[in-house]
């Protein structure tokens, strides 16, 4: 029996990921895709990708007669909603901006939000009956980091990370006009990105007994999807025993490959999956890690924590092949 499930807001890219995703899911009905913008027009108007795909199309209305709702607003705009529009508390909610991330933040009315990162989070995932998606950043540099923050050897790391243009939204800016992007990178919010914060949650989550100093400087690149993170810290481990800590820690774990060659974004866009590669000179580490940032960042991992709640295999609809060529 399928679950059924709605979106809403599902004209960006995130959205339409995840109805990509969905659509093609073997244990799910996609009951309604609500936009109130473009309400009427086949979703494959919208998103082009998907002509041949669906012939849904996106509604202004809502439904309540459904097992799971994704909600692909902006940020901020998720709180608002839930405010205004009430579901019953049987259908389980599945957040993807960033209004229930933080602990001090994660509830709205009777709902409570558990934060899923499955990597560290699966058991009180598969019991939650709220969640509330990572951000695309913290989760390419917390999936870099979890294993040193569980074996408590973090202090001092230092971070940098390039994102592709979809990372911006649909919505066009200037940094993100073709002809800007183009042959082109920029640093932005340095070291004050808003993602920080969940990531200091989660270390602390993993090796409470002290703070962790995370200097962020994220950049804007030249390409339209993926992260790739590069994170260097201090630590007296042989690069040996640091490959036994990541593989150990990353066990079971399906969406996560630890590689002993050079890592890169083809490898992971396209896919639910992040790769992490391990280099060390003296006693210095660098990690790097990379993810798609609409899939393991966004949508993919959206649609893993439902498979969860849901009972599945996690891996069920999201066993994607790189766009590697």
């Amino acid at each position: 029996m399928a679950f059924k499930v709605g979106t809403i807001g599902g004209a960006g890219y995130t959205g339409g990921e995840l109805i990509r995703l969905l659509v093609n899911h073997p244990d799910v009905e996609l009951s309604f895709i609500h936009s109130r913008s473009n309400a009427g027009q086949p979703v494959h108007s919208v998103h082009q990708d998907l002509v041949g795909e669906t012939d849904l199309r996106f509604t202004g209305e809502l439904s309540t007669t459904i097992d799971f709702l994704f909600l692909c607003l902006g940020h901020g705009e998720s709180r608002k909603f839930l405010a205004e529009n009430s579901f019953p508390d049987s259908v389980r909610i599945i957040d993807l901006a960033n209004d229930f991330r933080l602990r001090a933040a994660s509830t709205a009315g009777s709902r409570s939000f558990v934060y899923g990162l499955p990597e560290i989070n699966r058991e009180a995932i598969r019991t939650a009956q709220n969640i509330a998606n990572p951000g695309c950043f913290a989760t390419a540099i917390q999936l870099g980091l979890l294993p040193l923050a569980k074996a408590e050897i973090l202090k001092d790391v230092y971070t940098t990370g390039i994102t592709g243009s979809t990372g911006a939204g649909q919505s066009l800016s200037a940094s993100s006009h073709f002809s800007w992007r183009s042959n082109n990178i920029q640093a932005y919010k340095t070291l004050t990105h808003q993602h920080l914060a969940e990531i200091g949650e989660s270390l602390l989550q993993l090796g409470p007994s002290s703070e962790v100093d995370l200097s962020f400087v994220p950049w804007r690149g030249d390409f339209t999807r993926g992260i790739f993170i590069s994170s260097t810290v201090a630590t007296d481990l042989s690069v040996e025993e640091l490959y036994v800590l990541y593989n150990e820690f990353y066990s079971g774990h399906p969406f996560v490959a630890v590689s002993r060659e050079p890592v890169f974004l083809k490898q992971v866009v396209n896919t639910n999956k992040a790769v992490i590669q391990l280099e060390k000179a003296g006693s210095k580490l660098v990690v790097h890690s990379a993810i798609d940032n609409l899939l393991k960042g966004a949508s993919g991992q959206a649609v893993q924590n439902m498979n969860l709640l849901a009972g599945l295999d996690e891996r069920t609809g999201l066993r994607l092949k790189a766009n590697y060529f």
